[in-house]
This record gives structure tokens, C-alpha cells and sequence, in this order.
């Protein structure tokens, strides 16, 4: 097949397979949203550039190297959103929803794009869940946020395999002293720094401490820490945060070095990280960003929100065998039918019961060939039982119900009762 017929690299196809656990991971988000009162908002893909580099900052990594932008038909400069937050700000800002002081609760999915470098768990095209919260300011929030996702590993069974990071990045005034005292001791040891913590010293100096080259990292151990420069209210707010973790039984380890790669934040930062994914080991972070909103033109109104990456949660579910049993079968039960009138018999019959039991995944396959490819078929479709309708099934009016994993009999159903069996059979057991 020629290039120009393959995905672009570092876009992937989600094939059948796999789809099935993507739907059972964001359902899963979807109903843990819902019962914590969030609602769902959805945004274009494709956002004017200006947008991102007001609200990311124009020289973050994000904005100078990595978005998709192009000139469409009109010379606008549009681009493709490389996240999800300054997308939600402006739609609600646009739409005035956030206006008097409502407090709105927000979540969305879909896909985000970044020219990276592809590699596992980290790709050109690839999907996030996000919540943005507006109009609430306490660590009440914050601690809400978080407390749900300790719920979501819970369900899913992954705890044991996360960390949470803390940290607080104060007010912007605070952290401008803060930025003033990183950037003379790291002057003074300009000469030792990598090229690129260099570069960032210059144009954005907070991001040095996110640093992964080695020889930094050993000079930024005794660089000044964000703590000692908090203003009385970051850090009343950051000892809020924790009393309410502690409260919950969270745990969670204090990193000063995190401050995240988007400029909009301040006070609460938070990830968490995982060991189980090689390099990529951040499988959800965010925090508060009490500023976007005014930064933006609208009035000033507090924020925080997070984001998940659904491939590296993904990726964690399959590498720690956490995928349900069931999520491998897509059929419960295999309606196979002999001969026109059984067919037609069929295809009533399949759709009362779907009628009776809507949670029923059965397929038919009537007149799909003979008697033992269709049971093949059966079998390799994964389904649970085989329902059999031939001449003589039809005449009685039964069904053959034949088990096709593990012990027993095939028996004879009159199709009155055969919902209620399968009730008993499938649904309920």
C-alpha cells in the first residue's frame, strides 16, 4: 500500500478489538462524572492559533514546537487544539456561562494533537477526558478533583499502580519573586546547565525544574524551593488541599520541581504518575488556574481542572491484566436459523427478545450457511450459548439452547419462556 494511503504516523486507528475496552473505560469516566453532578460540554477540534497562544503562553514547548497550525481559505491562522482547557474557557466565556458567579462543573472528551516524536503511550493524535470547574475557589474543589480520580483507580483497580504529585505554584506575584531568586541561582551555574535548560532559563525559567537531564537535576537540588516563597494565601489554600486528603485517606508525595508545561497555572498542581508505562509515566494532571479566565477577557473567576490520557490508562489496564473477563466476549448468545421459514421465524423471534431484555447482545446469523459453519461461527464469535431454530424447532415452536462454554445438555426452550431463561442464564448470571 502506498504512503499516502497509510495513517499518518503517530495517528492510529482504534480497531474493533480494541474498542471495546475504550468503551468500557469511558463509560466508566461518564458515570463517575455523573454521579458527582458534571456536565458535559463539547468543543470543535480546530480553534484559531491566537487562542492557544494567549492561554498556553508563547513560549511553552506546546505553542513553539509542537501544535498544528495552517492557514485556511480565508488567512486565518487556525490550529488544530493541542489541549483541552483553553478551549473549554473559551466556550464558556463565548456563550457566558459562567457569568454572575454561576459555578459551572464541566467535563469532555475527543482527540488532542501534538507533533511529538511518536513513541507507547505518547502519540500525534490521542484522546483526553477533561473537567474544568469555574466560580469555586476553595481547596474544597481541588481536593474534589482528586478524590475522584482516587475513586476512578479504585474501580478500575489500577491504585496500586499510581502516585499523586503535589505541589503549588502560588500567585502570580508570588511566583514572579520566585522565578527572580531561581533565575540568579541558575545564572550562577549557566555554564553547567544542558542546552535546552538554557534556553528555558530565558524564556521561561520555571520549566528548568522539569528538566530530565541528569546534570541539571543534580545542580537544581539546591536551587530555592517554590515553598519558601508562597504568600499567605497559596499556602493557607495548599494545607486546605492536603487536610481534606488526609481526611480521605489519599496518599500523596510533595514535589516541588512540578509546575507543569502550561503557563496558565497557579496555586494547586497536580499528577499522577505511574512506574508501569517506561518513559511516559504522567497518566493524569492538572490543577488550578484562577487567572485564564480574565488573561482571556473575561471577568476574573477561579478555575482548576485535570486531564487524563485514555491510551496510557488504556495501555495500564492491559499491562496489569485489569481488563474485565467479559469486555473479550461482544456476543452473549448466537441465534442460528435453518431453512427460509426458520429464518424469518428467527428474525421475529431475535427482536422480541431484545424487546424483553435490551441488554442482551445477541446476534443472528440466519441463513449464513450450513449447519456446522454456522456453528463455527458461533463458537468463534465468543457468545456464551448457541440458540438453534431448524424445520423442527419451528413446527413445535422451541429452540434448541445449547451451551458453548463449559458443562451441559442442549435442551429444548419454548419460545414463551426463552426470554426468562436467558434472563436467568445471561443477564442475571
Amino acid at each position: 500500500m502506498s504512503k499516502s494511503l497509510q495513517a499518518i504516523r503517530g495517528m492510529n486507528d482504534i480497531l474493533p478489538e480494541q474498542t471495546p475496552l475504550w468503551r468500557y473505560f469511558e463509560g466508566t469516566v461518564a458515570r463517575l462524572l455523573d454521579n458527582y453532578g458534571y456536565r458535559q460540554i463539547r468543543m470543535p477540534i480546530v480553534e484559531f492559533t491566537e487562542l492557544f497562544k494567549r492561554s498556553i503562553g508563547e513560549v511553552t514547548d506546546i505553542v513553539e514546537k509542537e501544535m498544528y497550525t495552517f492557514d485556511d481559505r480565508n488567512g486565518d491562522s487556525l490550529t488544530l487544539r493541542p489541549e483541552g482547557t483553553a478551549a473549554c474557557v473559551r466556550a464558556v466565556l463565548e456563550h457566558g456561562i459562567t457569568g454572575g458567579g454561576q459555578v459551572q462543573k464541566l467535563w469532555y472528551i475527543g482527540p488532542m494533537f501534538r507533533h511529538e516524536r511518536p513513541q507507547k503511550g505518547r502519540y500525534r493524535q490521542f484522546h483526553q477526558i477533561g473537567l474544568e470547574v469555574f466560580n469555586l475557589d476553595g481547596p474544597d474543589i481541588d481536593a474534589e478533583l482528586i478524590v475522584m480520580t482516587w475513586r476512578l483507580w479504585g474501580e478500575l483497580g489500577l491504585r496500586d499502580a499510581v502516585k499523586l504529585e503535589l505541589n503549588s505554584l502560588g500567585t502570580s506575584e508570588s511566583r514572579g519573586r520566585y522565578r527572580e531568586a531561581l533565575v540568579e541561582f541558575l545564572s550562577a551555574h549557566i555554564d553547567k546547565l544542558d542546552e535546552d535548560s538554557q534556553r528555558r532559563l530565558k524564556t521561561n525559567p520555571l520549566r528548568v525544574l522539569d528538566t530530565k537531564n541528569a546534570e541539571t537535576q543534580a545542580i537544581l537540588v539546591d536551587a530555592p524551593k517554590m515553598a519558601d516563597y508562597l504568600d499567605d494565601e497559596s499556602r493557607a489554600h495548599f494545607e486546605g488541599l492536603k487536610a481534606r486528603l488526609d481526611a480521605v485517606g489519599i496518599p500523596y508525595v510533595i514535589n516541588p520541581k512540578l509546575v507543569r508545561g502550561l503557563d496558565y497555572y497557579s496555586k494547586t498542581v497536580f499528577e499522577w504518575v505511574t512506574d508501569k508505562l517506561g518513559a511516559q509515566g504522567t497518566v493524569c494532571a492538572g490543577g488550578r488556574y484562577d487567572g485564564l479566565v480574565e488573561q482571556m477577557g473575561g471577568k476574573p473567576t477561579p478555575g482548576v481542572g485535570f486531564a487524563m490520557g485514555i491510551e496510557r490508562l488504556v495501555l495500564m489496564l492491559e499491562a496489569l491484566d485489569k481488563v474485565p473477563e467479559e469486555l473479550s466476549r461482544q456476543v452473549d448468545v448466537y441465534l442460528c436459523a435453518f431453512g427460509e421459514a426458520a429464518e424469518l421465524a428467527a428474525l421475529s423471534l431475535s427482536e422480541r427478545i431484545r424487546d424483553q431484555l435490551p441488554n442482551l447482545r445477541l446476534q443472528i446469523n440466519a441463513g449464513a450457511g450450513s449447519f456446522k459453519s454456522q456453528f463455527k461461527k458461533a463458537d468463534k464469535s465468543g457468545a456464551l450459548y448457541a440458540l438453534i431454530l431448524g424445520d423442527d424447532e419451528l413446527a413445535q415452536q422451541v429452540v434448541g439452547f445449547k451451551p458453548l462454554r463449559g458443562q451441559g445438555e442442549q435442551q429444548s426452550i419454548a419460545w414463551d419462556a426463552l426470554a426468562a431463561h436467558l434472563a436467568t442464564c445471561v443477564v442475571q448470571g
